[in-house]
């Protein structure tokens, strides 16, 4: 009889699905005058979940090297979000809770890539 390994939680990855779900579901209706943004937007946000999830399944430099897109990209979306917040684009308090999450997500990838520290 094989033992049947349990797959492991990854918070990171978790945090960070959550937080790209709820700003794409932001900017998809965002006026079409800032659809460059939204468009980075999305780009951005699911770059996040996807670099960590990627990450996680190599070893070594590669496995840094998708962690350390996964944070450049969470701290771009926050920016993107923030813009869009002072357009007055998008609801400011659904906003807040994706950047929190973000942050989150930033700290625990910091976290990754300074094991040590």
């Amino acid at each position: 009889m094989h033992d049947v390994q349990q797959p492991t939680r990854f918070d990171a990855l978790e945090k960070a699905t959550t937080a790209a779900g709820i700003a794409i579901s932001l900017v998809i209706r965002v006026p079409a005058p800032l659809k460059p943004i939204t468009d980075q937007i999305i780009r951005s946000a699911s770059s996040v979940p996807a670099n960590l999830a990627e990450g996680a399944g190599r070893t070594g430099r590669d496995r840094f090297h998708h962690w350390r897109i996964a944070y450049g990209s969470a701290k771009e979306v926050d920016t993107h979000l923030r813009l869009l917040i002072g357009t007055g684009s998008i609801n400011s308090s659904r906003t807040e809770t994706a950047i929190q999450l973000f942050d989150d997500v930033r700290a625990m990838t910091w976290r990754l890539l300074h094991p040590t520290m």
